[in-house]
């Protein structure tokens, strides 16, 4: 893969990313092992390092295991079916979710999308978030601790906006957008939307730690909402966040992404074994050498290989059995035709049950939602 200059946008993510350098250019802190720690019995995308960075995650956690309150705030922007790489944040609190049984809110930004996507109509926006929503429900969030939040259907998230947009200035929101110019007034008055979302659980209980999972690119909305969670006119406590790395796409660019218009890059929930084959076998780039000699006799690179990367992260579960696919593949006993096929019936066997999970959250989706 050639490098290229990364672009880091809460919009747009392209290029090679140096996750060291954004933790000082972005100000965070890096997870350590002392928080690693705590995250041993967690989904695989905690417990095997996809979050790298955070925000204060080390208090959330102290008042978690102090029996304080503690809350999850994790969003979806519905502009497209779901991804693979959608799943990251949603697969992160459920899974604290079940560690600390904590509540979970799931604030859904039809607006948002509908604001700075030119093409995306207010219809489909909607629509979107119906099938979105579904699919965050498929991973199986606990009923009563769950609670999912429509902006187009709640009144309340504008009331809570409007609070949050008298203690922002323009050039505060303007900064949120780096060198990317909005072009409409909904999306100059969105970031006081997305402040709302992440203080959410503190609107409805009170002032407590509240934890966001998110990729580094949507920290410029943190900071925001940290400089004015504390504001005499609210007094809350500011919110914590912890970083994700982007999932690659099949190609091996930085991030999977849905602006991939012929889906070659990406797998979408919705992709049946077939497809996911098909996917796997022409687009995932691979670690291996050119040759099956080659290969024999050097071994391939698991760290760059993307079949081995979405093993690691989503979809082998057992820690002893992803050792063993790394050091067979390094040391050129498994092959990449055979590192593939292994990959493939694993996304398979994930995407057949998250479907037939998805068909039974139709009749129980009502539950979750916000008045």
């Amino acid at each position: 893969m050639v490098k290229s200059r990364s672009v880091i946008t809460p919009w747009k993510v392209s290029g090679d990313v140096n996750y060291k350098k954004l933790i000082k250019e972005f100000g965070t802190e890096p997870i350590t092992e002392e928080i690693q720690s705590n995250l041993k019995k967690a989904h695989p995308v905690l417990r095997r390092g996809l979050f790298f960075s955070h925000r204060e995650f080390d208090l959330w956690l102290r008042d978690a295991h102090a029996k304080k309150k503690v809350s999850i705030v994790s969003g979806r922007g519905p502009s497209e079916k779901m991804h693979i790489g959608h799943l990251i944040p949603f697969l992160a609190s459920k899974s604290l979710q079940e560690i600390y049984n904590c509540n979970v809110f799931i604030p859904i930004s039809e607006d948002e999308k509908f604001f700075v996507k030119p093409s995306l109509s207010l219809e489909n926006a909607k629509k979107f978030a119906e099938d979105n929503i579904l699919d965050i429900l498929a991973l199986g969030f606990k009923p009563g601790k769950t609670f999912i939040l429509r902006d187009f259907s709640n009144s309340k998230i504008y009331e809570w906006s409007a609070k949050l947009s008298k203690l922002i200035t323009y050039s505060e929101a303007k900064a949120v957008f780096g060198l990317k110019p909005e072009n409409n007034i909904g999306w100059s008055f969105y970031p006081a939307v997305q402040a709302a979302h992440i203080l959410l659980p503190q609107f409805v209980e009170g002032a407590h730690k509240t934890l966001v999972p998110v990729g580094i690119d949507q920290d410029p909305f943190i900071r925001l909402t940290r400089d004015k969670a504390s504001n005499s006119a609210l007094k809350f406590i500011k919110p914590a966040a912890i970083h994700g790395r982007f999932l690659p796409g099949l190609k091996g660019e930085a991030k999977m992404s849905s602006s991939d218009s012929e889906g070659t890059n990406l797998i979408y929930l919705s992709d049946s074994p077939h497809e996911v084959k098909n996917k796997i076998n022409r687009y995932a780039f691979s670690g291996g050498k050119d040759t099956l000699d080659e290969h024999r006799k050097h071994g391939g690179n698991p760290d760059i290989d993307i079949s081995f990367q979405y093993l690691k992260f989503f979809f082998e579960e057992s820690d002893k059995k992803l050792q063993k696919i790394h050091d067979d593949y390094k040391s050129g006993t498994l092959t990449t035709g055979e590192l593939k096929a292994y990959t493939i019936k694993k996304i398979s066997s994930f995407l057949e049950k998250h479907q037939k999970a998805k068909q039974a959250a139709k009749a129980k989706a009502k539950k979750f939602m916000m008045d």
